[in-house]
């Protein structure tokens, strides 16, 4: 998962003081990880059918699937589990997962090889760039955005991925009737999220009522790190909204 922000910041050497540089500000931290042996393996069997590679250009979703369905992006999805649940209970839909972590992306396609899945792809890159130079306005039937890093200090809020430039990117990107879907554990995340959709008018509240989150849709299961939370008593917030 992923986000770009601007913010001003000091000039590298060699670039003259007239000319505009802006950082950029990432919702993630690449840190490295150890592959697994299994991982690997699932890199080289599934990986050529089912990776694929970022280009600056939109995306032949036909082609990139090989069918004519509707297509769900996924920001995030960690190891995967989640989305290969919600891939095989809605085998009628595409799904279009961006995920950095190479361990990550190894753990989604050894569960496509094990569990037979066909409608999922993989972009190992940046989502906000995939969003901004892949995908076209009304490309999207759904946006899948699930316990996305909170953040938790206020001095890298800033990091946080759902920001009002890109729910409205996001937004135009979906067609009208489509949906944007996060969940989080973390209360605080979960309101700035509300305050922050709620503010795109291109969405509304599927819920109907202003502020009011929703019941969790049957597709998206319980992780194990969700029915641990549960259980200590931690909350759980889902947001969906519709584009108008």
């Amino acid at each position: 998962m992923t986000e770009n922000a601007p913010i001003d910041a000091p000039k590298p050497k060699g670039i003259p003081t007239d000319v505009p540089f802006l950082r950029t500000i990432k919702s993630y931290v690449l840190r490295a990880g150890r592959t697994t042996i299994g991982q690997a393996k699932a890199y080289e069997m599934y990986g050529p059918a089912n990776l694929l590679n970022y280009a600056p250009n939109a995306l032949d979703a036909v082609a990139a699937f090989g069918r004519t369905a509707p297509v769900i992006l996924e920001i995030g999805f960690g190891m995967g589990e989640a989305t290969a649940h919600i891939a095989r209970v809605r085998p009628d839909d595409n799904f279009l997962c961006c995920e950095v972590h190479e361990a990550g992306v190894g753990a989604l396609l050894k569960r496509i090889g094990e569990q037979d899945i066909h409608n999922i792809r993989i972009l190992r890159h940046d989502a906000v760039e995939v969003i901004d130079h892949m995908l076209s306005p009304g490309s999207l039937d759904g946006v899948h955005i699930f316990f996305p890093d909170p953040w938790h200090k206020t001095k890298h809020h800033k990091r946080r991925l759902i920001q009002p430039a890109l729910v409205n990117t996001l937004a135009e990107r979906l067609k009208p009737g489509g949906y944007l879907h996060c969940a989080t554990d973390w209360q605080a995340y979960a309101e700035q999220m509300m305050d922050v959709i709620s503010a795109e008018p291109l969405l509304v509240n599927t819920n109907g009522s202003v502020g009011a989150y929703a019941t969790k849709p049957a597709y998206r299961p319980l992780t194990k790190f969700e029915n641990r939370g549960l259980k200590l008593g931690h909350g759980v917030w889902d947001l969906v909204f519709r584009r108008v």
